[in-house]
């Protein structure tokens, strides 16, 4: 995906795995034709995205149509991919199958990770693990929302710098 600006930039956005962009598609045939070096941007790429291996990253390639120089802003990668890099497994569940167990510390994690600590996103995330088939500390996670709205949990959300006990 392409966006001309009205100065002289172009912006490209792209989702790839962290530390293994490469020039082919859908990088390499869109920056091409910028007459920038590809190699050097790639290479940027993998150097900002190296700690996300095996995750899908956002990122934004911002090439100056004059000079041909180039930034890269990397995004936050989606919260489903982070739940599988921390459970090591490949994808969700496409049934009513679980697939997998979390922790709510994996989940505060995740948390910090996207920079939003807050209760209302902790809880974002442990629906996304029931929208996969994942299980957070070996329950179904409609019961671990039913049991942090109540406080059951506000103790280990407490210790959360972020995260008051009066946020519901």
């Amino acid at each position: 995906m392409m966006k001309v600006s009205d100065s002289m930039e172009v912006t490209f956005s792209f989702l790839v795995e962290g530390g293994k962009a490469t020039s082919g598609p859908p990088i390499g045939p869109a920056l091409g034709p910028m007459g920038i070096n590809v190699k050097e941007v790639i290479d940027e790429i993998n150097k900002k995205t190296k700690d996300f291996e095996g995750v899908q990253l956002p990122i934004k390639v911002i090439v100056d149509k004059n000079t041909k120089k180039f930034r890269i802003e990397v995004g936050t990668p989606p919260v489903s991919s982070l739940i599988k890099k921390e459970l090591n497994i490949e994808k969700g569940s496409g049934t009513r199958d679980y697939v997998g167990d979390i922790s709510l510390e994996k989940i505060i994690k995740i948390a910090k990770m996207k920079g939003e600590l807050k209760k209302s996103y902790i809880l974002q995330i442990i629906g996304t693990c029931k929208s996969m088939g994942i299980k957070v500390e070996g329950e179904d996670p409609k019961v671990i929302i039913r049991k942090i709205k109540k406080g059951v949990y506000d103790d280990k959300l407490k210790e959360i710098e972020g995260i008051k006990e009066t946020e519901k």
